[in-house]
């Protein structure tokens, strides 16, 4: 089983930065795609906002390409999340995912079946 534990969230204002980050269990980003998700307030859907492949490629949600950058560290087995020029709109809790599926947004409770999830980090941002 696949173990992941985000952290690194907080409150910042509108324009500041914060880094996530993700520990994962040993061998993980060799066996499975990784990424973020996020989960507005009072929105049952999850956005994907950063994939990791297995064979290197790394995606970015529009909303947030420019600004958040994804990487990872496989001798440590942690996966980042840069996120810069903070706006109100990124608030939301994070998630940290691995899946041997291709990774697509939706309905959180339904993807949350379909590969391992951490338990998310709370990021706010205030205008």
């Amino acid at each position: 089983e696949v173990q992941l534990v985000e952290s690194g969230g907080g409150s910042v204002e509108s324009g500041g930065s914060l880094r996530l980050s993700c520990t994962t269990s040993p061998f993980t980003f060799d066996r499975f795609d990784v990424g973020w998700y996020r989960q507005a307030p009072g929105n049952e859907e999850c956005e994907l906002v950063a994939t990791l492949t297995t064979d290197g490629a790394i995606y970015y949600a529009n909303s947030v390409k420019g600004r958040f950058t994804a990487s990872q560290d496989a001798a440590a087995n942690i996966l980042y999340l840069q996120m810069n020029r903070l706006q109100p709109e990124d608030t939301a809790v994070y998630y940290c995912s691995a899946e041997s599926a291709p990774m697509n947004g939706g309905n959180c409770a339904l993807l949350k079946g379909f590969g391992y999830w951490g338990q998310g980090t709370q990021v706010t941002v205030s205008s």
